[in-house]
C-alpha cells in the first residue's frame, strides 16, 4: 500500500485542552441533533451478516473535524499498540491524531470524551473503564454523527471484539497440555481475572473449563486485580504468595500476569518449568517468551496495531461517507517460536496488512453494515460473534 504524503497531526495536552477551550466559548445552535436524546440503537442481540464491501455509499457527517481521538483507559502496551495503528491510519488517510488517557479514573474519562464532542471531533475510538457511565457520552457522539469505535462494550456504530471464549480456550488449553506433559498432572493454578467485566468474563469461564479437564490442577486464587496493569499484577500476586508461595501456573490479561511474574522473581519462587501465560500480544510479554529460561510460555495475541489500524481506517471513511463494519472480531493467536517472527512483522506494518486480504483475514472478521445515514442502527449491546 503506497502511504499518503500527509501526515497525522498529534495535539499534546495543551494544544487540545486550548482547541477544546475554544470550541466550549463557541455557541451550539439550539435543537442541534448534539443536544437532542437520538435513537437508542440496536439494543437486543442479532446476528449480524459478513461485511458487505460492496455496499453504497452515504452522506458524510457534516460540521466536524477530521480528527481521530483514542480515549483509552491507560498507558499500558495493549493500548499503545492501538495507538500506533490509529496514528498509522490517520497518517494514510489526512486525519489529524488526538490522543487521551484517563488513567483508569472513569469519571475523567466522560470529561475528555464530553470535550471531544464540544469540539466536534469526527472519530473517536474508546477503550472505556466504566462502560456504563461512559455510554450516555458515546451516544451523545454517534447522535451528532461522529464515529465511534469501541474495544468491546457498547455503544459504537463499529465495535469490537475477540470471540472471547475461544481466546481463554486457546490459554487454557496450552497451561492444561503444559501441566500434563512438564508437571505431571498437578498444578496449584493462579488466575488473574476481569469477571467484573461482563464482555470479557467468557474468557475466564474457558479457561477454568480447560483447566477442568486435568484433575490435579488446583486453582488456589481466582481474583480480579484493582487494576488492569502490571502495578495491579504486582499487588495482587504478591498477596496470594504469603498463602501461597509455591505455584505452578498463572493467567490473565499479560499486563497483570507480567506483574505477577515480577513479584514471583522478586520473591525467588520462579521456575523454568512453571507456565505463565497471557492474552494481548503485549511487547513485554513477547521479550519473555524470547528468554529460554522464563517461566513466560504463551500469550494469546490479539495483533492490537492491526485492528487500530483497521479502527482508523473505518473511521475515515465514516467521515467520507462510506458503509463502514458494525463490528469486527480480533481473531486469537498463540504465539509460539514458529509464528513469532510473522506476526512482529505484522504489527510493525499494520497498512500492508490491512491492504492483504489473506493476512488480514488472519487477524479479522468483520460483521454488518452502517454509515452515518444509517446510524440509528448503532450496536447499543454486548455483541459477540459466538453463539450464547
Amino acid at each position: 500500500m503506497s502511504r499518503s504524503r500527509a501526515s497525522a497531526r498529534t495535539y499534546g495536552p495543551v494544544a487540545l485542552s486550548l482547541l477544546i477551550g475554544a470550541c466550549l466559548a463557541a455557541s451550539v445552535p439550539s435543537g442541534s441533533l448534539a443536544e437532542e436524546e437520538g435513537p437508542p440503537g440496536i439494543t437486543a442481540p442479532v446476528v449480524l451478516p459478513p461485511f458487505d464491501r460492496s455496499a453504497p455509499s452515504c452522506a458524510a457527517p457534516p460540521g466536524l473535524r477530521r480528527a481521530l481521538a483514542f480515549a483509552r483507559d491507560n498507558d499500558r502496551e495493549f493500548m499503545r499498540g492501538i495507538g500506533r495503528g490509529l496514528v498509522a491510519a490517520a497518517t494514510d488517510r489526512g486525519l489529524a491524531y488526538e490522543p487521551v488517557s484517563a488513567d483508569n479514573d472513569a469519571g475523567r474519562m466522560i470529561e475528555q470524551v464530553e470535550a471531544l464532542r464540544v469540539s466536534r471531533t469526527g472519530a473517536v475510538v474508546a477503550a472505556p473503564i466504566d462502560p456504563e457511565s461512559l455510554a450516555p457520552s458515546l451516544k451523545r457522539m454517534i447522535w451528532a454523527g461522529s464515529y465511534v469505535g469501541t474495544v468491546v462494550p457498547p455503544p459504537a456504530v463499529s465495535l469490537l471484539n475477540a470471540p472471547q471464549y475461544l481466546t481463554g480456550k486457546v490459554l487454557g488449553d496450552a497451561a492444561a497440555d503444559h501441566i500434563r506433559r512438564r508437571l505431571g498432572g498437578r498444578a496449584k493454578v493462579v488466575l488473574l481475572t476481569h469477571d467484573n467485566l461482563e464482555f470479557v468474563a467468557p474468557r475466564f469461564t474457558a479457561m477454568r473449563d480447560s483447566l477442568r479437564t486435568v484433575p490435579g490442577a488446583v486453582i488456589v486464587a481466582d481474583i480480579s486485580p484493582e487494576t488492569v496493569d502490571s502495578e495491579g499484577g504486582l499487588v495482587t500476586m504478591r498477596t496470594i504468595l504469603l498463602a501461597n508461595p509455591d505455584v505452578d501456573v498463572v493467567l490473565g490479561a499479560d499486563t497483570v500476569v507480567l506483574g505477577a511474574l515480577a513479584a514471583v522473581r522478586a520473591a525467588g519462587k520462579a521456575r523454568p518449568d512453571q507456565f505463565f501465560g497471557g492474552i494481548d500480544g503485549e511487547l513485554d510479554a513477547v521479550a519473555e517468551l524470547k528468554r529460554p529460561d522464563s517461566p513466560y510460555k504463551t500469550s494469546v495475541a490479539l495483533a492490537s496495531s492491526v485492528f487500530g489500524y483497521a479502527m482508523g481506517r473505518h473511521a475515515a471513511d465514516w467521515l467520507d461517507g462510506r458503509s463502514i463494519p458494525q463490528a469486527m472480531d480480533i481473531l486469537p493467536i498463540a504465539l509460539t517460536s514458529e509464528t513469532l517472527a510473522g506476526y512482529e512483522r505484522d504489527q510493525a506494518d499494520p497498512a500492508s496488512v490491512y491492504a492483504d486480504p489473506a493476512r488480514r483475514d488472519r487477524y479479522l472478521r468483520m460483521y454488518g453494515n452502517i454509515c452515518y445515514d444509517t446510524r440509528e442502527r448503532y450496536i447499543s449491546f454486548p455483541w459477540s460473534s459466538e453463539a450464547k
